[in-house]
């Protein structure tokens, strides 16, 4: 299978890392902004051909997908141009920051049949399918989750020290995580959310600090801490508190409440969350199916932080 990829940062170099270990899949075309340091990363996965225009890598023969790891206000519009260049296309988290974008990729998404998914790694992570499958079993319900979102971003780089061209943010980027997820582990659907934010960065023009209170239909409640102003360990942790025991999950890794590790290595192919994640897109394409965190499945997410953003305006 040939597949497009598209941005050249930290996140694409993730996404490449994890491609390789995919039998049957080659990444035909790397695209970014800067022609030289895309050519450079392309150069250490063996990537054949180097575009700065999207259209120009969806033109390469045989080309039947893409992966978007763009900056976040271009992802609706790129995920629409390959769904109507004809190419299956994963976008990177957030597929849109506007709730009428991203229902725009989800309807075009319907119209052509194609597989179209959203890059909610926190699906994926062994830590978090490990919960899942229990709760899916009838062995545990959430109570609770508590859930820190932190790190400490001043300026605008990315996750390798650079410089970025785009500015990332907490509602639409890293609170999607968690709304996705925790409706995704309740079975439920949020019905009620609220939301206070810090004060504006005067360069930056976001919320450097945000909090959130989220309930599902299960009853289960969940509260999310965000902050670009945190020095200490940074990252995303959470906490379960569940009728049968309390667990903390670190991206790949599980802890129970007294911090003794849990062995996940046997809940799935892999350790690493991105390469399940690429993996479900390949074989939802492979096997003509909706894939996990299909744009479908993730729009509720959206409509979540739509209303969450509507109260912070209106909040002043």
């Amino acid at each position: 299978m040939k597949l497009v990829l598209a941005g050249a940062g930290a996140f694409g170099v993730k996404h490449l890392e994890a491609l390789r270990n995919i039998d049957g899949v080659e990444v035909v075309s790397l695209v970014g902004a800067r022609r030289d340091a895309t050519q450079e990363v392309a150069a250490r996965f063996g990537v054949g051909h180097v575009a700065t225009d999207l259209a120009e890598a969806l033109a390469q023969p045989g080309v039947e997908a893409a992966i978007l790891c763009t900056p976040t206000q271009m992802h609706a519009a790129q995920a629409m141009q390959c769904l109507r260049a004809g190419k299956h296309v994963m976008v990177e988290i957030p597929l849109a920051d506007r709730l009428e974008d991203a229902e725009a990729v989800a309807r075009l998404q319907q119209e052509t049949g194609l597989v179209g998914m959203v890059g909610h790694t926190r699906r994926f992570n062994p830590s978090h399918q490990y919960l899942h499958k229990k709760i899916a079993a009838g062995e545990l319900n959430i109570q609770q989750m508590d859930v820190q979102t932190y790190f400490f971003r001043r300026t605008n780089i990315n996750a390798l020290g650079q410089p970025r061209s785009w500015t990332d943010h907490l509602l639409w980027h890293h609170a999607a995580h968690t709304v996705d997820l925790f409706a995704y582990q309740t079975g439920g659907e949020i019905v009620a959310a609220n939301a206070l934010q810090g004060p504006i960065h005067p360069a930056l023009g976001i919320a450097m600090d945000m909090s959130i209170q989220l309930k599902s239909s299960t009853g289960a409640i969940c509260t999310l801490s965000l902050s670009f102003n945190n020095e200490g360990p940074l990252g995303t942790f959470f906490r379960y508190i569940c009728d049968n025991g309390t667990y903390i999950a670190r991206y790949d890794d599980l802890f129970n409440g007294k911090e003794e590790k849990i062995d996940v290595s046997r809940v799935d192919v892999s350790m690493n969350g991105i390469e399940l994640q690429d993996r479900e897109f390949i074989a939802a394409i492979r096997e003509g199916r909706e894939p996990n965190a299909g744009i479908a499945r993730v729009l509720p997410c959206y409509r979540v932080l739509h209303q969450l953003e509507t109260q912070l305006k209106a909040a002043g």
